[in-house]
């Protein structure tokens, strides 16, 4: 008998709202110090992860499809009881509460589940689109069914406090209570990817967002209603499920054979984790455990060899694909694995794990142990599957009938191989390889997931297998050497070296500043709009309209320009300055105008003993300057110079040139210049950097009107087109401006990330308010790291700085995770 508090969150159909609810009672359940034990209807990987970071356990998934009806209320009890007795148990729904298995009436529906667990439901209803009309709704959902107990039900995306108190005396007057009503928060959405929410592994701010979802929950939610409505669930009258008992070999009485298994080698299971591999149960590691296993987490991204005495792989789902660059760049681990499986180590390979294992992905070379390509299709494939087994494998004999899912938009080239794992029933399906010639399959790769929970015996087989390679079976070969790293070479003109000269498709980009991949879907929209209207000239006054807006200034004080470069140029052939003075290290491209329209460049030069600042030294040394060019946060150095510091270098007769390129990326924009007087001043945005629109080209200069009339005089006619001014109108919107923000708070996190990771290297870092970090490594690593299929920005074209300095573009953090694995080789080559 298993006393447990529980309510099942549940929902009229998808998009209700039903994670980010069921993650906010979690929490905020947390917080008040209850244990709390997540749980997940249907098949699911990524909610789980999010339900994990609010409660700090394992999340179950109960799935009467997956592991059977009678297995259900057991994993239940087990998520209760395991590692710790729970105060009370919170459970996620999927789609509709009566949609189940196609086909099958409600079969492993939400309601099917609550039946079988006797759990009270909570209905999550958006409310966005309707009021008084959601009261049939939920008077529907609570009497279809009498078995069901609908308990209360919470609204959300209220627009208005009336609109809310609305909904809400219709949903009271069909007798069912409202515990809350939650507006609209933008706050609370949780991004989403091509097979739904973004795992809560690769999201920087997922704390956050998580603080901000319990917070909101603990403030228009009534937590004691429902608290209390959890405790008129009926005790579980069963026995928590336990690995070991589920597991055929281990449940013989006889003492004799339970000591024979007890002293048996210990054997080593890897299995996959890290970013890119987050989807399992947590079933899995616990019956590996219980069938005599040790498993050992392996971070195909960061680490550079399987665990010691490895003797088993199993590479579960996620998304490889988002991260195949940095995965295919550890080429030890690739070799060693690829060495392992073609001498015969028994691995199991999930969906991601089988796209990880193929010879491509992408187009980016992979493991190469399975003789396929995989990349993205054009549809999403998924559903419930019933599969056997078609030969003898590490999972079992031929034969071996178990219950899964699949959930992919990947396709393979062969679709199966020409020994299919799988029978699917009308269809064959993955991959059952015999490369060391064992006579059974050591390699089981393919799109469906199971849940062993359901199926124990393929466990015990896998383990079992894993015990026998590892006695007498060859080892994995030593990881790869590496080439001599070039040298690094020089440059005609330093001054005109960019980032992008860096790159190519074979290297994973951190040179390149540019914040995504492609701009967000609606600038995309919008821009394809303005495809409509392209066979007229552009017309530039909308845009300045909307950055003098945006900004608080006057229009004749905005000039639009062809990307920050083209303001460069108009200033060197508005103005003849007799000593001009460039801040440097800082992006070449001011220099490089000015002395291609024939002026002389005097140059002040930061010291990185400073940390690059702008100290009373270097202000004295620039002198009677009658114009100087400094960046703000600055290129390369990812320097933020205080305002105060940067206006006190105006004076009669000199222009102050401030190059803003990046302070979209600074929460706030704190220290611009663009919050006051603008007298002898000329600033410079760019929007392609944070809007993935390089190509548009698409800057702005805002400033004193005098000297920006001055600018205008020398722009050609139509310099601007109309792609690059949507974009401008676009990017100024408040609710783009909050995208920003939150952008920049997101990147501060990843830099943060970044930066911890070299110094923990003993790698000096300058600024820390850019979406790049300027980092000594030493000379010749760029090139080393070149080889090794990661392109960073040399430095030595910065005047001010050499050969040992880079910078590195801030990426997500598994992304830097795969740098950093690469900069520890390189330490343990040199100190070797």
């Amino acid at each position: 008998m298993t006393a447990l508090p529980r309510v099942l969150v549940a929902a009229p159909a998808s998009g209700h709202g039903k994670t980010t609810i069921a993650v906010g009672i979690m929490a905020a359940l947390a917080r008040r110090g209850l244990t709390v034990a997540p749980a997940k209807v249907g098949p699911d990987y990524i909610d789980p992860g999010y339900h994990a970071l609010a409660t700090g356990r394992p999340s179950r998934t109960l799935d009467p499809w997956l592991v059977g009806e009678g297995r259900v209320a057991p994993l239940l009890a087990r998520g209760a009881t395991h590692p710790t007795l729970a105060d009370v148990a919170v459970l996620e729904g999927v789609m509709g509460l009566m949609d189940g298995r196609l086909g099958g009436d409600g079969f492993a529906s939400s309601a099917h589940v609550a039946t079988l667990t006797r759990t009270p439901i909570v209905l999550v209803v958006d409310i966005s689109s309707t009021s008084r009309t959601v009261a049939a709704t939920v008077h529907g959902l609570a009497t279809i069914d009498p078995e069901l107990d609908v308990v209360g039900v919470v609204l959300n995306k209220a627009g208005t406090p009336r609109h809310g108190e609305e909904a809400r005396r219709a949903v009271e007057a069909v007798g069912v209570p409202v515990w809350g009503v939650l507006p609209r928060d933008a706050a609370m959405h949780v991004p989403s990817r091509h097979l739904g929410l973004v795992p809560a592994a690769e999201r920087g701010e997922a704390a956050a967002t998580l603080d901000h979802i319990a917070a909101v929950a603990e403030e228009h939610l009534d937590l004691d209603a429902l608290l209390a409505a959890s405790r008129t669930a009926p005790d579980l009258d069963l026995e928590p499920w336990a690995p070991a008992a589920a597991l055929p070999s281990l449940q013989s009485p006889l003492p004799e054979e339970r000591a024979l298994h007890s002293s048996r080698r210990e054997v080593v299971v890897a299995v996959a984790g890290g970013r890119a591999f987050t989807f399992r149960y947590p079933e899995t590691v616990e019956l590996l455990e219980a069938a005599g296993a040790r498993v050992v987490e392996l971070d195909p991204a960061r680490d550079a060899a399987l665990p010691e005495g490895t003797s088993g792989l199993y590479l579960g789902g996620g998304f490889p694909e988002v991260h195949a660059r940095t995965l295919a760049t550890n080429r030890p681990l690739v070799h060693q694995i690829r060495t392992a499986i073609a001498a015969g180590m028994p691995t199991i390979a999930e969906c991601a794990g089988m796209l990880y294992l193929a010879e491509t992905l992408d187009d980016h070379p992979m493991v190469g142990a399975l003789p396929a390509r995989a990349a993205m299709g054009r549809r999403l494939t998924l559903g419930y599957r019933e599969a056997t087994s078609l030969v003898d494998s590490v999972l079992g004999p031929a034969g071996t009938r178990v219950a899964g899912h699949e959930f992919h938009r990947t396709v393979t080239d062969p679709p199966f191989g020409t020994s299919a794992a799988w029978d699917l029933g009308g269809r064959t399906e993955g991959f059952a390889l015999d490369p060391a010639g064992t006579g059974r399959a050591t390699l089981v790769a393919s799109y469906l997931h199971t849940h062993w929970a359901g199926s124990p015996s393929v466990a015990g087989s896998f383990v079992e297998a894993a015990r026998g390679w590892g006695h007498d079976a060859p080892r994995p070969a030593q990881p790869l050497s590496r080439a001599t790293p070039a040298r690094s070479t020089s440059l005609a003109d330093p001054l005109r070296h960019h980032g992008d000269a860096e790159v190519s498709s074979e290297l994973v980009d951190l040179a390149v500043n540019v914040r995504l991949t492609q701009p967000p879907g609606w600038l995309a929209v919008a821009l394809a709009e303005e495809l409509s209207t392209v066979a007229a000239y552009p017309d530039p006054t909308r845009a300045r309209d909307a950055i003098a807006a945006r900004h608080g200034v006057a229009r004749d004080q905005v000039l639009p320009t062809s990307g920050g470069a083209e303001a460069f140029t108009l200033l060197a052939r508005a103005l003849t300055p007799r000593d001009a003075v460039v801040v440097h290290p800082q992006f070449t491209e001011p220099e490089a105008a000015l002395r291609a329209a024939g002026h002389e460049v005097r140059h002040v030069l930061l010291r990185p003993e400073d940390d690059f600042a702008l100290t009373a030294e270097a202000l004295g040394q620039i002198g009677d300057a009658d114009l100087v060019a400094v960046g703000n946060p600055t290129n390369p150095t990812g320097v933020l110079h205080p305002a105060a510091t940067l206006r006190s270098l105006v004076r009669p007769g000199r222009v102050v040139l401030v190059d803003e390129a990046f302070i979209d990326s600074v929460p706030g924009e704190r220290e611009t210049l663009l919050a006051g007087d603008l007298t002898g001043l000329l600033v410079v945005r760019s929007l392609t950097k944070t809007w993935a629109v390089a190509g548009i080209r698409a800057g702005y200069v805002v400033g004193d009107a005098e000297l920006v009339a001055a600018l205008a005089e020398h722009q050609p006619h139509w310099s601007v087109g109309s792609l690059a001014l949507r974009v401008m109108i676009e990017t100024a919107t408040p609710a783009a401006l909050v995208e920003a923000d939150r952008a920049a708070e997101e990147i501060a996190g990843w830099r943060a990330h970044l930066t911890r990771g070299l110094h923990t290297l003993g790698i000096p870092t300058a600024g820390g308010d850019a979406p790049f970090v300027l980092a000594r490594v030493g000379t010749g690593v760029r090139e080393a790291l070149r080889d090794a299929g990661w392109a960073v920005r040399r430095g030595d074209t910065f005047p001010g700085l050499d050969t040992a300095w880079v910078r590195i573009a801030v990426r997500d953090p598994h992304t830097i995770d795969g740098l950093l694995r690469e900069l520890t080789h390189l330490h343990h080559r040199r100190t070797a």
